[in-house]
C-alpha cells in the first residue's frame, strides 16, 4: 500500500468523573487529550491511529508532523512491523522512550487500521488466530484522595456490571475505605503511580494483602527499576507494572529479571501494534500475564480489543470509568456489563466520529 497522506489533530474532549481533577498527574485532570492519526493510501482507503497525548498532546503531534510523518509519505509500505524498527531506529537520536515512541505508536495503528480495511477484514484477522469475540474489562476510576468519593465510585461501577476495580488511590487509609465499601469478594487493584519508596512499599505490603489486593500496580519510581520491583515480589500482593515501559527492549528486561507478576503493554506508547505482537510472544516464553494499559475511547481502546481477540494471556483490559462529554466511538454499545464486544467490521471495525473529533479538535 503506498502511503499518499498522513494527518494528525488533537480532539480535547471534557470528562465527568464526580473528583477534583488531581492525583498522579501534572496538573488538574479533566479533559481526554486524543492525538488522532489519519493515513490514506493510493486507492483512498483510511486509516485512523492514536498516539499517546495526554499532557503531552502537543509535543507528540508535533513530532509525528516534523519527523514520522516525512519518513513514510509516499512509500510503498509491505511490512508494518519492519517499518516500525525502521522508524524506531531513525529516530533514536530523539529518544528511545517518550514521545517518540508514542508518535511511532500511532502511525503504526494506523497503518495496520489501514491494512486490514484494504483487504475488508477485521484487524485481529491480520494479527493471529482468534480466541474470543468479547474480552472482560475492569473499571478503571482515578484518582480521587477522598475516602467518601473514591468508595462511592466503586459502588457506582458495580452497580453498572463491573466486577473488578482498579483504584487509583495512593493511602491504605482511601484504599481501605473503598474495600469495605464492595466487600472482600470484589477484586481490587490500585495504581500508585510510582509515588511510593521502596521501603515505604515493603512495609505497607503485609496491610495490603490483607486488604486482598490483587495487584499493586507501579508502586516506586523510577518504574524500570526491575531489581527493585522484583524485590518487592512474593509479599501477599502481586506487583504489575508497563505502562510507562517502552519497546520490547524494557519489556525482555523485565520478564528476564521477573521483575513483575503482570506485564502492562500500551499499545499508544511501546510503540504500537506491532511492539505490543512481539510484547506478546515474549509472554508466552516466559509465561506471563498481559493486563494491557488503555484508558482510551478512541483508536487506542479499539485496537487493545483486537490484541486481545489473539492473545490468550490477556485475561482483562481496562476500561476508563468517566463520563466523557463525547465519543469518538461508540464505546458503551460494545460493553454488555463487564464485557467488552470486540469489532468484526473491516479494520478497527468502527468508523469514527468525525462530527465528535471536529466538535472536540483543540
Amino acid at each position: 500500500m503506498k502511503i499518499v497522506r498522513i494527518d494528525t489533530q488533537i480532539v480535547e474532549i471534557p470528562f465527568h468523573d464526580g473528583g477534583r481533577g488531581v492525583g498522579g498527574t501534572p496538573s488538574a485532570w479533566r479533559t481526554l487529550e486524543n492525538v488522532l492519526v489519519r493515513v490514506e493510501d493510493e486507492l483512498g482507503n483510511v486509516g485512523w491511529g492514536e498516539a499517546f497525548g495526554y499532557f503531552v498532546a502537543d509535543a507528540t503531534k508535533a513530532l509525528i508532523d516534523r519527523l514520522v510523518a516525512p519518513q513514510v509519505l509516499g512509500r510503498e509500505v509491505t511490512d508494518i512491523p519492519a517499518l516500525n524498527l525502521e522508524l524506531q531506529q531513525r529516530l533514536h537520536l530523539f529518544g528511545r522512550y517518550g514521545v517518540t515512541m508514542f508518535a511511532i505508536s500511532g502511525l503504526d495503528i494506523a497503518l495496520w487500521d489501514l491494512a486490514a480495511r484494504r483487504q475488508r477484514l477485521p484487524l485481529h484477522r491480520l494479527l493471529g488466530q482468534a480466541c474470543r469475540e468479547q474480552v472482560p474489562a475492569y473499571a478503571s476510576l482515578v484518582r480521587y484522595g477522598d475516602d467518601q468519593v473514591a468508595p462511592a465510585t466503586c459502588e457506582k461501577a458495580l452497580e453498572q456490571g463491573f466486577s473488578d476495580i482498579k483504584l487509583h488511590e495512593a493511602t491504605l487509609h482511601e484504599i481501605g475505605a473503598c474495600r469495605r465499601a464492595i466487600g472482600d469478594d470484589v477484586p481490587l487493584s490500585t495504581d500508585v503511580n510510582c509515588s511510593w519508596t521502596v521501603q515505604g512499599t515493603r512495609d505497607w505490603l503485609p496491610a495490603l494483602a490483607e486488604l486482598k489486593l490483587a495487584w499493586l500496580e507501579e508502586p516506586i519510581f523510577p518504574p524500570e527499576d526491575f531489581t527493585a520491583l522484583g524485590s518487592l515480589r512474593g509479599q501477599g500482593v502481586d506487583i504489575s507494572a508497563g505502562e510507562n515501559w517502552c519497546t520490547t527492549v524494557q519489556f525482555e528486561q523485565a520478564l528476564v529479571t521477573a521483575a513483575v507478576d503482570s506485564i502492562q503493554p500500551s499499545v499508544t506508547k511501546v510503540g504500537g501494534i506491532s511492539e505490543c505482537l512481539r510484547i506478546d510472544r515474549l509472554a508466552e516464553q516466559h509465561e506471563a500475564v498481559i493486563l494491557p494499559h488503555c484508558p482510551y475511547f478512541g483508536p487506542g481502546l479499539i485496537a487493545t480489543l483486537h490484541l486481545a481477540a489473539v492473545q490468550p494471556r490477556v485475561p482483562q483490559v481496562e476500561y476508563l470509568f468517566v463520563e466523557p462529554a463525547g465519543w469518538l466511538y461508540p464505546v458503551e454499545q460494545l460493553r454488555q456489563g463487564n464485557q467488552l464486544q470486540i469489532p468484526q467490521g473491516p479494520g478497527l471495525g468502527l468508523d469514527i466520529d468525525l462530527q465528535v473529533a471536529e466538535r472536540f479538535r483543540r
